[in-house]
């Protein structure tokens, strides 16, 4: 079975290299940089000219490009090349409804779709342990599964098409509430005279634990915002959610509030830094 892999960015970049690693059969890739492109053939990928070669090439094409827009315009291109024979799995993150729409465009080819975005940042993503949330038909989960399992260690399925993006807009507007709780308590902490190695170790001992503390604390106190995830993929995916709370007249106002920190972030330039900077809006290093 031959894979082929479109996107090769911060995520998709280490993902395709632990296909390249573990299938033992041809894999595909392209992505329109061509330095993450080298690199992943001189790991042993075949690097293609297009997406279109690429699907023509691929008993299985795996996406993972940055939104909607650039979902929609791969599988629009690719659709004349499939067929009954290729399954189709789009790991980005984006509308659910758009991924909806697509599944129906692939499906009408005889083709299989999956929605099946990602949990977890670039480190687990070197890792291979990922979180991947799957929307898909109930037959084709076991097929892609052993697949998927090349990038990540939490596979599950959330349903029909747009089941897995559904998901992961609520639980990464989940991780950025949390976000906000540790970015004001750990400031305010620190304006009392207490580290931020003492306000992590304190939080550890009760039941405000959260992985992303655990993860972000020595970063956030070495200024360290080097991207993994950045605040403007982040912000996208707020946006997402705002439009499923609006289409399911639902008020989400603690989504309102770190939406708005957000909008400063890309208001102030510092969209490609790590989503954890969004500490220094809270803190009040730029003006509102």
């Amino acid at each position: 079975m031959k894979i082929g892999f479109i996107g090769l960015g911060i995520m998709g970049e280490s993902m395709c290299e632990n296909i390249v690693k573990k299938h033992d059969d041809t894999v595909y890739c392209y992505d329109i940089n061509n330095t993450q492109l080298e690199k992943l053939v001189s790991l042993g990928a075949v690097g293609c000219e297009n997406n279109i070669d690429l699907a023509k090439k691929s008993d299985v094409i795996i996406s993972m490009v940055p939104k909607s827009e650039h979902v929609k315009s791969v599988y629009t291109e690719i659709a004349p090349y499939v067929d009954e024979s290729k399954i189709c799995i789009d790991m980005s993150t984006i509308d659910p409804s758009v991924s909806v729409e697509i599944s129906k465009m692939i499906k009408a080819r005889g083709a299989q779709f999956a929605d099946a975005p990602v949990v977890k940042s670039k480190p687990a993503a070197i890792a291979a342990e990922l979180g991947i949330l799957v929307g898909c038909d109930e037959s084709l989960f076991p097929v892609i599964k052993p697949i998927l399992s090349y990038m990540g260690c939490n596979i599950i399925r959330m349903g029909e098409n747009g089941k897995g993006l559904a998901m992961k807009i609520c639980h990464n507007t989940l991780c950025a509430e949390i976000q906000n709780g540790v970015n004001e308590t750990l400031t305010l902490a620190k304006k009392m005279g207490i580290s931020t190695e003492d306000y992590h170790t304190a939080i550890a001992y009760g039941g405000a634990q959260c992985f992303y503390l655990d993860a972000q604390w020595k970063n956030i106190e070495n200024e360290n915002w080097q991207t993994a995830f950045s605040i403007e993929n982040e912000h996208k995916d707020l946006g997402i959610c705002q439009r499923l709370a609006k289409e399911n007249d639902f008020n989400m106002p603690g989504l309102e509030i770190v939406k708005d920190i957000y909008d400063n972030a890309m208001e102030q330039g510092i969209g490609k830094e790590d989503w954890r900077a969004t500490i220094k809006l809270v803190r009040g290093d730029y003006d509102a």
